[in-house]
This record gives structure tokens, C-alpha cells and sequence, in this order.
């Protein structure tokens, strides 16, 4: 008798793209559903990281890689998606996403291919925040301090944290080592004896994105937990590493856009179902102002989208990135951010002019929390800094 062979037919990258943006909509609509009730509980997310975890988005949005992890645009859409239905979660996606980059930014490729992998194997969540080079350093001292010991270190002091400090199975934090002076990057795992946390109580926006306060006594850090060096300045940095502060503001620009886009939708949602007087096509006020504002949006995604290419790009290229393209993807990125940033605030208080429902103001006050973080004034000096002298100033710290 003939012999026949099977053929594994794997799906191809289109098709798992598409996939993956069918979950995040599945857990957009159930975090939908139960959002102003989260929002007005507050607390750590918990509940939240299970549904990420359960759904495989954890694990999804990871840097891609030999048969696992997500490029940059599609893990930035599935971010956007997840933050339109419940902002605070986006959050804590977005920073899981960049921080899961840390290994291919600041360590050795080989040993980051077996972090991601590890990584997407246990469905680890990651949260951190790495500084930014800047001038000067903090004249009080550097608030984290390793201290050599054996063959590893020990961690001591404070740093805060935006998003699932409490719940977050890795920790990213950069930290001066006593010894040297060298500026390292370390991971911390979740349980690490001396971590304990001191979280953010009554925050005016993005209560469910978990954000708080590390506080690390003598946490022991061995060779393997250091993920490689923070440069002291934009000069000593490598250009692949210059992308780390922008990546994370980048994506922090998509949860930007998911706000105003989930008011935006809900608003005119409730437009339709109560104005039963008179037909919301039929008012040319209301027109007017939904026009308005579905063009504030429309513009603002225009322009994300535009730096999102060129960073996906710059990520694509690694090791081989040109010297000045780190500039201008930043401030690509300062551009992204100054546009969402006017977008998002603008939309999320217009809406409580149009429509009176409960638990519409979540997206107002979400989106002061998110822009609250860089004022404006530093995106736009660091984007005629640019525009005028070629260069680029990192402006906050990359948290």
C-alpha cells in the first residue's frame, strides 16, 4: 500500500497577527464589561494580570523571536485595544511589553533569546523602571545602590514604579553599583526576600494599573539577574540602547490613544440610545462635535502610527542602527506624544459636555494621570531640539 506523509501546516504570520487581535478584543469586551466597577474598587491588578495571563497576551507580547513573541506594531495594536476597554490595563500591558525588551537593549543577544523564551514559557508579567540618562545625576545620591557580594550583589533603596509593582512576576530597575560606579540593569524576581512594596493609594486616574513603591533591603542579586549596563549619558550610549526611554513612551502614547478612543465610543453609544427626542443624525450641534472630535482623533492616530513605523524599523534593525537614528525616532516619539497628549485630554472632557452618564469621567481623569507624567513643555523643547540642532534630549526617566 502507498505510504502517505502528514505536512505541519503552521499558520502564517498574518494569520497569527489577525488571531492575536481577535484575543485582545475578546478581553477588551470582558474588561469592558466590569470597567467603572474596577476603576471605583481600585487595588492592585490582579484580576486583570489573570485575564492577560489566561488569554496567552503575556506570553504573546514578548519580542519576537524563533517561534514565539510579537512585532512591535502588533503588540502595540493589541496594547491600544486593551487600553480603549479598560486604560489602566493597557498600561500595565505596555510596560510588560517594552520591559520584556530589556534583555535585547541592555544585555548580550544570546543570553535575551533564552529570557524571552523563559519568559514566554512561564507567562511572566513584567513591570520596572529603568532612568533615562540625563547630565546630572541625582545630587542627593542614586536611590538604588548595588553593593558587590560574592560572586553577585546586593540591592538596596527605593524606587517608584507605575504600573504592577505588587503583582509583577519581574522587576527591571537600574541601580549604581558601589564599587565601580557603573550604572547596572537587574532583574528582580516577584518574592525576592527583602522586596516589599509600598503601593499608591487614592491616585486620581489609572487606579487599577497597580502603581507603587519598591522598597529593596539587601535583595540579593546574582550574575544572572544582571541583564548589562545603563551609559551614564547620551554620548556613551549605543544607538540600539537609545531606543529603550522612547520604545516605552511610544507605546504609553497607544494607551493614550485607547482613551480617547474608548470615550469617544462610549459617549457616542450613549449619544444614540437616549437622545430619543431627537435623532442624533438629525442635530447638527451634535454633528458638529462628534465631527470635531472623531477628527482630533483620527489626526492623533495619524501620527502614532507614523512614529510606531519608524520605530518598528529602527527595532528590526538592531545591532546595525545608524548613530543618528536614535535622534530622530525620538522625536518622532516627542511629536506622538505632544499630539495624543492635547487629543486625549480634549476628548475625554468634551464628552462629559455631551453626554451625562456614570463613570465617564474615568477616561478623563486616566488620560491626566498618563499625560501628567511628561509635561508638555519638555516634549516640545526636546522636538525643537531636534528640529534645530540634529539632536535629541531624553526627557524623563524611563520608567
Amino acid at each position: 500500500m502507498p505510504t502517505t506523509t502528514s505536512t505541519i501546516i503552521r499558520p502564517s504570520a498574518d494569520e497569527q497577527r489577525r488571531a492575536l487581535l481577535r484575543t485582545a478584543r475578546d478581553v477588551a469586551d470582558d474588561l469592558a464589561a466590569d470597567a467603572i466597577a474596577r476603576d471605583q474598587a481600585g487595588g492592585p491588578p490582579a484580576d486583570e494580570t489573570s485575564r492577560l495571563r489566561e488569554a496567552g497576551l503575556l506570553a504573546a507580547l514578548t519580542p519576537p523571536g524563533q517561534g514565539h513573541g510579537t512585532d512591535w506594531r502588533t503588540g502595540c495594536a493589541v496594547i491600544q485595544e486593551i487600553a480603549a476597554a479598560d486604560s489602566s490595563v493597557g498600561d500595565v500591558l505596555a510596560h510588560h511589553y517594552v520591559h520584556t525588551w530589556s534583555g535585547r537593549f541592555y544585555a548580550r543577544h544570546q543570553h535575551a533569546s533564552a529570557l524571552e523564551a523563559e519568559s514566554t514559557r512561564e507567562h511572566w508579567l513584567w513591570t520596572g523602571a529603568v532612568r533615562a540618562p540625563a547630565p546630572t545625576e541625582n545630587p542627593g545620591g542614586p536611590d538604588l545602590v548595588l553593593t558587590p557580594r560574592g560572586d553577585g550583589y546586593v540591592l538596596g533603596g527605593r524606587r517608584s514604579v507605575d504600573t504592577a509593582v505588587a503583582v509583577a512576576d519581574q522587576l527591571v530597575v537600574d541601580a549604581v553599583c558601589t564599587r565601580s560606579g557603573d550604572i547596572l540593569v537587574v532583574r528582580i524576581p516577584s518574592g525576592a526576600r527583602g522586596l516589599t512594596v509600598e503601593p499608591a493609594h487614592d491616585r486620581l486616574g489609572q487606579r487599577v494599573a497597580g502603581a507603587g513603591t519598591a522598597v529593596l533591603d539587601r535583595v540579593a542579586v546574582t550574575a544572572g539577574q544582571v541583564l548589562g549596563h545603563r551609559p551614564h549619558d547620551d554620548e556613551s550610549t549605543a544607538p540600539f540602547t537609545a531606543l529603550a526611554e522612547p520604545a516605552l513612551r511610544l507605546a504609553l502614547c497607544h494607551v493614550g490613544l485607547g482613551v480617547a478612543e474608548g470615550a469617544l465610543t462610549e459617549a457616542r453609544d450613549i449619544s444614540r440610545s437616549t437622545r430619543t427626542d431627537r435623532r442624533p443624525g438629525e442635530d447638527p450641534d451634535l454633528l458638529l462635535a462628534y465631527g470635531e472630535l472623531a477628527s482630533a482623533a483620527q489626526t492623533a492616530t495619524a501620527v502614532v502610527d507614523r512614529a510606531t513605523r519608524v520605530m518598528a524599523q529602527a527595532l528590526d534593525t538592531g545591532a546595525h542602527l545608524d548613530a543618528e537614528e536614535p535622534a530622530a525616532v525620538a522625536a518622532l516619539v516627542a511629536t506622538a506624544e505632544a499630539v495624543t497628549s492635547k487629543a486625549a485630554l480634549h476628548i475625554t472632557a468634551r464628552v462629559l459636555e455631551l453626554v451625562d452618564a456614570p463613570g465617564l469621567d474615568r477616561f478623563w481623569r486616566n488620560a491626566r494621570v498618563l499625560t501628567a507624567r511628561r509635561p508638555a513643555a519638555h516634549r516640545l523643547r526636546s522636538i525643537g531640539e531636534h528640529y534645530l540642532n540634529g539632536r535629541h534630549r531624553a526627557m524623563a526617566p524611563f520608567r
